[in-house]
């Protein structure tokens, strides 16, 4: 019996630590681990006995990349379980800044950690040899989105400015003039970022994913909805836990997590998959209409199961945050407070938005005075592992044949598709310790 086995013991241009194992016997892929050894992070044990009011500034530790993700998660949480609405202009503002999150990430992950696996470079930097022009707008764009967190945000990196019930501070619509220029040069960046990526060379390899994402009846998605899956799923988010579970395997410190299959917490649960492809599956009639033409004219339809073609949609989504940014910017008038107020009480609170690499579900139980009893959050990261698994067996069966070395940059590239946060999805293992 002939076998073999793909190692990649740390996976590179993704945020955090893991790695990757494939057993080939004969011509059949036996066995397939993404293994994550990112050390615990404990954030849902610090939140315990902190008050409701410190979860966003908390919780925005969790990632550098996408903080306002887990920022605009806890206040709809808090705001759930306090019986608060933001809407009008603030509940606009929120919008703003989920937009530059989005432009920020996803011009990091399509130019300097995507691309150079298609055009064969070991890093961005390599890349810029020859595409300096293409680097350097991927540059500009991120810093766009940077730009925006800032104003909103009070800084770029884990901001300061978001509460329970709105904001710290709101901007004058004169601080908000300069970020309207920017982002017209940025939509027009986005745009050429469409066109770039589509003619990216793609493995043919479409798969039948249940795509998971929120829903809104009048928006593509970033703070609300339902969430919704195209094989039938259609739930309020308070109901997460019961569709939901996750569970421990020996060779992550993530948790993986599934769909129950109704009636049963049994733990062999359906993958499915969240993010940008997801998104864009179950929203498309919701993007506007210069991103729908843009994907149009990319050759993608309303429908996109091949998950390498995902660099296109998350150019797609750079192009949508930029035109919806320019539109909140344009119809923007201060808002009377910067905040509601809020009161606290006991309750449970249930969040969940649309970070960049998919959902990020939030849930916290909170005292009479506000104090943080109990909090869980998922991360799109966790959820997407079991796909993730699912995918890299398929990819291997189906291309057995390629020589080791091209067989594993492609598994990477595989895995990358997905834009993996592996810091934000570490868990801890149980650890039992027998002694006799």
């Amino acid at each position: 019996m002939k076998s073999r086995t793909i190692k990649v013991d740390y996976l590179a241009r993704v945020e955090g630590e893991g790695a990757l194992y494939v057993k080939i016997k004969n011509t059949t892929v036996v066995d397939v681990k993404l293994k994550i050894f990112e050390p615990p992070r404990f954030f849902e044990a610090f939140l315990r006995g902190r008050a409701f009011t410190e979860a966003p500034d908390i919780t925005a530790r969790i990632c550098g990349i996408c903080p306002i993700a887990y920022q605009m998660s806890a206040v709809h949480a808090m705001e759930d379980a306090l019986g608060v609405v933001v809407d009008g202009q603030l509940r606009a503002l929120r919008r703003l800044i989920y937009c530059g999150e989005w432009i920020e990430s996803h011009s990091l992950h399509v130019y300097m950690l995507h691309a150079p696996d298609f055009l064969g470079y070991e890093s961005a930097i390599h890349m810029a040899r020859d595409y300096p022009e293409i680097v350097q707008r991927g540059l500009q764009l991120k810093k766009v989105g940077n730009e925006i967190v800032t104003h909103l945000g009070g800084r770029e990196i884990h901001p300061i400015n978001v509460r329970v019930g709105g904001f710290y501070k709101v901007p004058t619509k004169q601080e908000l003039k300069p970020l309207a220029e920017r982002l017209k040069w940025a939509r027009n960046a986005a745009f050429e970022t469409v066109r770039w990526t589509a003619t990216l060379p793609f493995p043919e390899f479409e798969q039948d994913y249940e795509f998971v994402a929120l829903q809104h009846p009048e928006e593509y998605p970033f703070n609300e909805g339902r969430l919704v899956s195209n094989k039938g799923l259609d739930i309020a988010i308070r109901n997460y836990d019961d569709y939901f579970v996750e569970e421990h395997v020996p060779h992550s410190n993530a948790l993986h997590s599934v769909l129950k299959e109704q009636g049963s917490d049994n733990l062999t649960g359906r993958p499915y998959l969240v993010g940008p492809l997801a998104r864009y599956n179950l929203n498309f009639h919701r993007l506007s209409p210069l991103a729908q033409d843009a994907a149009r004219s990319a050759g993608l339809s309303p429908v996109c199961r091949n998950p390498f073609q995902s660099i296109i949609v998350r150019s797609v989504e750079i192009l949508y945050a930029c035109d919806e940014a320019l539109r909140i910017i344009q119809e923007y008038e201060p808002p009377e407070k910067p905040a509601v107020e809020v009161q606290p009480r006991a309750a449970t609170g249930y969040g969940c938005t649309e970070a960049p690499r998919g959902i990020l579900y939030h849930r916290y139980r909170i005292d009479d005075d506000g104090t943080i009893l109990d909090a869980k959050i998922v991360p799109p990261t966790s959820q997407n592992q079991k796909i993730i698994e699912r995918d890299l067996y398929q990819f291997v069966s189906k291309n057995i044949e390629l020589p080791k070395q091209k067989l594993t940059q492609q598994c990477e590239q595989t895995i990358r598709n997905y834009d993996p946060c592996i810091s934000c999805a570490t868990h801890f293992l149980k650890l039992n310790i027998e002694q006799e």
